[in-house]
């Protein structure tokens, strides 16, 4: 997103050599990032810091380069490689300053727990000259607001329930003053059906950087995300921004959105099943039940799922599903033709109006020239007919049972005019 004036836009920076390394999940950057835009901020970059101060102060100048607003998360405990303090003050150009009230608090924290405090913990009553402490009342670490030009500075402990403390009580009613005249709306949009290349190519100039409003997309397991964040003066406007960014988006890609927000595909047909009085059952082999699965996640799902079965030989096939050994025979387990009889089996087994028969080849062995490890054939089956589709999947073995589940709900929704 380019800079347009009045528009205050904000840098994460997360400090740790655990969180750099990955040893740990950085869920602090995903809260402090979903709350900064809840009070109308955006976002633009988030970074990662090991434990050194060359690395930090490197790193709070490329935050600072984007942003207005900085959130600093981590590095301002009492050890040796908790550098966050030091590495803001020489990134300020000021020395550390002892605050004799920030000490008798910190010292008062041990107190009342009846433990001497250990002397490492006088470091963190140190603050850069000319900034503010941050009152931490469920720990001994107090943050920090700071100035650099233009741009706030926030540093607040790595411990998360410190954090999120810190981040309400006193970090966001800040921010909310410094931008307290602009709104942020996000909207998110899911797609299934084509890869990530495909949809950009169809949307064209609408990805483009620096638009407003945004248009960014993730990808996970088929399923491509798009979110559209609209900034500006207020909440009216960019909700009218967000909404005609996403009539638009809807209107190039048709089908292919299913749903909004944090929507599945197993959600969305089960919520249609639902409301039409219809029912399903499935018939699996490579996936082992995942699809089933997949739809009762869904609260409810009992409404319109009778059952499942997950016949992985040739033999339980013919047996529960009625699927002819000829068939097997000519054609083979993994076939089209199998599919569409297990699909069909699935529906008059149970009596449902639609029926789901999955078989393939998930691997990571057991693939040949012709029918190579990926491919999977999806039959889904009603009372209009049976439609019968062939897929290859790559990477391995539980992507290609995930990507394989999602696609035959797919074609259910398909299937179902959604």
């Amino acid at each position: 997103m380019g800079r347009q004036a009045g528009i205050k836009k904000a840098s994460i920076v997360s400090i740790g050599n655990e969180v750099v390394s990955g040893r740990a999940v950085d869920t602090n950057a995903a809260y402090i990032a979903r709350r900064l835009t809840a009070v109308g901020v955006p976002v633009v970059s988030g970074y990662t810091a090991v434990d050194e101060l060359d690395a930090i102060k490197r790193t709070l100048n490329l935050a600072v380069g984007d942003a207005d607003i900085v959130v600093i998360s981590g590095g301002l405990g009492p050890t040796e490689d908790d550098l966050t303090r030091q590495a803001l003050a020489d990134f300020l150009g000021v020395e550390l300053v002892l605050h004799e009230d920030l000490l008798a608090t910190v010292r008062g924290f041990f107190d009342r727990r009846g433990a001497p405090m250990p002397a490492r913990n006088a470091s963190q009553a140190h603050v850069p000259a000319g900034a503010a402490a941050i009152e931490n009342p469920i720990g001994t670490a107090p943050g920090i607001e700071a100035r650099k030009g233009g741009v706030v500075l926030f540093a607040v402990p790595g411990v998360p329930t410190e954090m999120e403390h810190m981040v309400e009580t006193s970090v966001l009613p800040r921010v909310r003053q410094i931008a307290q005249s602009q709104a942020v709306v996000a909207k998110r949009l899911k797609c299934f059906g084509a890869g990530e290349s495909t949809i950009a190519e169809v949307l064209g100039d609408a990805m483009q950087r620096g638009r407003n409003p945004l248009v960014n997309c993730t990808v996970h397991a088929g399923v491509i995300t798009l979110e559209v964040v609209a900034t500006a003066d207020n909440a009216d406007l960019a909700e009218q921004m967000a909404v005609t960014q996403e009539m638009a988006l809807r209107s190039a890609l048709g089908t292919l959105v299913y749903g909004v927000e944090d929507q599945t595909l197993a959600e969305v047909v089960g919520r249609r099943l639902a409301e039409t009085g219809q029912t399903l059952a499935v018939a699996e082999s490579c996936t082992g039940g995942l699809v089933a699965k997949l739809i009762t996640d869904v609260p409810g799902s009992s409404r319109y799922f009778l059952c499942g079965w997950v016949t992985y030989s040739d033999g339980a096939k013919s047996r529960e599903l009625g699927v002819p050994p000829a068939i097997i025979a000519t054609h083979g387990a993994v076939s089209g033709e199998v599919a569409a009889a297990m699909a069909q089996g699935a529906r008059r087994g149970a009596a449902t109006d639609f029926g789901i028969g999955i078989t393939g080849i998930a691997g990571p062995s057991g693939g040949t020239e012709h029918k190579p490890v990926g491919l999977v054939y999806i039959a889904v089956s009603s009372r209009n007919g049976t439609d019968t589709s062939r897929h290859i999947f790559s990477q391995d073995r539980s992507l290609v049972r995930l990507r394989a589940a999602q696609t035959a709900l797919n074609l259910l929704r398909l299937k179902l005019g959604i």
